[in-house]
């Protein structure tokens, strides 16, 4: 077949999958990963005959797709915040909403020249690795619980060259830094209540980590040790952030307040809907 026909053909099959609306866009991304091409060239090569292994690596990646797979985990590959980043099945993709959280936190690093900054359960390190990338003076830690997380964060750091300004280490929450304080702490941790697990897209509940998406069955247990733990490892005036899920405002102000900080405020998303905490040590 030639490459028109083999993305009519997977466009097909896509329409019986989870997201037929999306069917053409997937199939086209897809052949353009196994082709290693880009758009521009596949216009020109409709025609083309491609090879056997290209069209065997093509096909497996829409069996992948019709089952559910994150076009991120077939490709490898996410963007956030503009900059390129390796994903795989140990670590969340990067969603738009977390670009909130990093605008917030480079908007009251301006206020430090060389701002200390804690980036708690990293991932893929696309937080700390936005942060780096924009603010070349600051001081950047990064922490997570899994291994394997942090050695896809690491490979992100060394491709988007930032990996100087940051120190990946091993451990849970804010135990790997003990002794250090922050001018900034900040996080996206789970926040999703586990009874909601069978509402979620199949390629979320099915493809990635429950560690990083569930947090008990409010949604609020990484939350109700983060925020009182955090204050000790805050310099004085310095700021916690965190992202948050649908209709959590009301809980973590309250946690807020409960643990002593000041100045508790909500950066909504586009939608409206708060999606950041902010809150200033008192």
């Amino acid at each position: 077949m030639t490459l028109r026909e083999l993305v009519s053909h997977a466009e097909a099959q896509l329409r019986a999958g989870p997201h037929p609306d999306r069917a053409r866009l997937d199939a086209e991304t897809l052949l353009l990963h196994a082709l290693n091409k880009n758009r521009a060239w596949l216009l020109a090569h409709w025609s083309d005959i491609p090879e056997t292994p290209v069209a065997a690596a093509f096909q497996a990646s829409i069996t992948r797709r019709q089952s559910g797979s994150p076009i991120q985990y077939i490709t490898g590959h996410a963007e956030f915040f503009g900059l390129p980043f390796a994903v795989t099945p140990a670590v969340l993709i990067p969603r738009p909403e977390t670009e909130h959280l990093v605008e917030e936190v480079l908007r009251l690093a301006a206020h430090w020249p060389n701002p200390r900054i804690a980036d708690i359960g990293t991932g893929s390190g696309a937080i700390a690795i936005a942060l780096a990338h924009t603010l070349p003076n600051a001081h950047i830690a990064a922490t997570d619980l899994s291994p394997s997380a942090l050695k896809v964060a690491q490979q992100n750091a060394r491709s988007n060259q930032v990996e100087d300004h940051i120190t990946f280490l091993h451990g849970d929450l804010l135990a790997p830094l003990s002794g250090r304080q922050f001018e900034i702490i900040a996080s996206n941790p789970p926040y999703i209540p586990t009874p909601d697990l069978a509402t979620l897209a199949v390629e979320v509940r099915d493809h990635e980590p429950h560690s990083a998406l569930f947090a008990g069955p409010d949604g609020l247990e990484i939350y109700q040790r983060l925020i009182p733990a955090a204050r000790a490892f805050l310099a004085p005036g310095g700021w916690l952030l965190l992202e948050i899920g649908y209709n959590q405002q009301p809980a973590i102000e309250a946690l807020l307040q409960h643990s002593g900080y000041q100045l508790i405020r909500f950066v909504p998303d586009y939608q409206g809907i708060p999606r950041v905490a902010a809150a200033q040590r008192s």
